[in-house]
């Protein structure tokens, strides 16, 4: 084993530890393979399964064909053969589905949830909602406490996500959040997840690998 993967594993694990501490379930992978098949898992044929906009899992994990092929019913918003209209309905379908899929945008040391959202669909399931939810997460999303991770959601994660979605807001320019009044601005939602909520389901699963942004 290379020292780097020992420290990816050593730090995964230590995470694992902070969110069963915070009555989350949790388990530590080393490599996606593996972590893909727990996944997968919980998904049985038939089921509802909904995915919040996350590159980890539909880009890098190709999570959205595999559950397709076990014969789950997709709820993907993102779909750009959707209208507006129907886009809407899928999220609103993912407020109440079998499983929800979705990655985080920063996890803490002390196993806290940090999340930015724009129209507010995934921190709503996050919290309440879907029977299951299955929070997926690369190792490079892992900071030392909130502000660290605060720090993340304005350097990295609202300037990749609004490139990829190609919006014109300033960080697309500077790399850099800008607090912006943009009408398109995806930062209005903030999110801290400290304790598991009391009446949902959710397990989190950490890769040693770098995934997402």
């Amino acid at each position: 084993m290379s020292i780097d993967q020992w420290h990816k594993d050593v730090i995964g694990q230590r995470v694992v530890q902070a969110l069963k501490k915070n009555q989350f379930d949790a388990a530590y992978f080393p490599t996606r393979e593996t972590a893909v098949q727990h996944v997968l898992s919980f998904i049985a044929a038939g089921a509802q399964v909904g995915f919040g906009g996350s590159v980890t899992l539909t880009k890098d994990l190709n999570l959205v064909e595999l559950v397709k092929a076990k014969g789950a019913e997709l709820l993907v918003h993102g779909d750009p053969k959707l209208s507006p209209e129907e886009k809407m309905e899928v999220m609103r379908k993912q407020q109440v589905c079998d499983v929800f899929l979705t990655g985080t945008n920063a996890i803490t040391m002390d196993g806290y949830l940090v999340n930015i959202d724009g129209v507010g669909n995934r921190v709503a399931a996050l919290t309440f909602g879907p029977k299951k939810v299955i929070v997926v997460v690369g190792i490079n999303k892992i900071c030392q406490d909130v502000n660290a991770a605060f720090e993340r959601l304005k350097t990295i994660v609202s300037p990749k996500n609004n490139k990829r979605l190609d919006y014109t807001n300033p960080c697309t320019v500077t790399g850099v959040c800008a607090d912006c009044q943009s009408s398109t601005r995806i930062c209005r939602i903030y999110s801290v997840i400290k304790k598991k909520p009391m009446l949902s389901d959710i397990t989190v699963v950490i890769i040693g690998e770098e995934l997402g942004y």
